[in-house]
């Protein structure tokens, strides 16, 4: 009876092993391309970028300036109208650090912003502008600001 008992104790161990690494395996897969936007963080340059995808891929372009129409050439994005689903904010620290997009051109609409702190936004989905719109593929514009009362997560 003993020897009955070690084996179904050595079994349940076995079992567990078998689960135990398919989970570790599973977090690691999701956790991979959580990361890419810290694997492609490009340190403090004092840039704004945006991705097409989430998780920051799919470069769509970046800039240092301000930009009022995503569309328009000339001021960093162009031909980017509502195609972002990931944003970065590498600005410097300090004055002008905040990033404010905005749902439409010339910074109007409603909006929502990126502090340097927070360094990234991976997944715009789960982001609304100050009017309640989504903000995946729904930014026209942005600038920096020194301050702000409403946070992307």
């Amino acid at each position: 009876m003993r020897k009955l008992g070690m084996s179904i104790a050595a079994l349940g161990l076995a079992a567990a092993g078998l689960v135990v690494p398919a989970t570790a395996a599973h977090a690691a897969a999701s956790g991979t391309s959580a990361n890419h936007c810290n694997d492609i963080w490009p340190g403090r340059n004092g840039k704004v970028y945006a991705y097409d995808s989430t998780y920051c891929n799919g470069y769509l372009g970046s800039t240092a300036g301000d930009d009022s129409s995503w569309d328009s050439a000339g001021d960093g994005f162009e031909n980017d109208y509502d195609k972002a689903s990931s944003v970065l904010n590498a600005g410097y620290t300090g004055s002008y650090d905040i990033v404010k997009f905005y749902y439409l051109a010339n910074y109007t609409g409603g909006y929502n912003c990126l502090d340097a702190n927070e360094f990234f936004v991976d997944d715009l989905s789960r982001n609304t502008f100050s009017t309640g719109s989504n903000m995946n593929n729904n930014i026209r514009s942005h600038k920096w600001v020194n301050s702000c009362d409403r946070w992307m997560h």
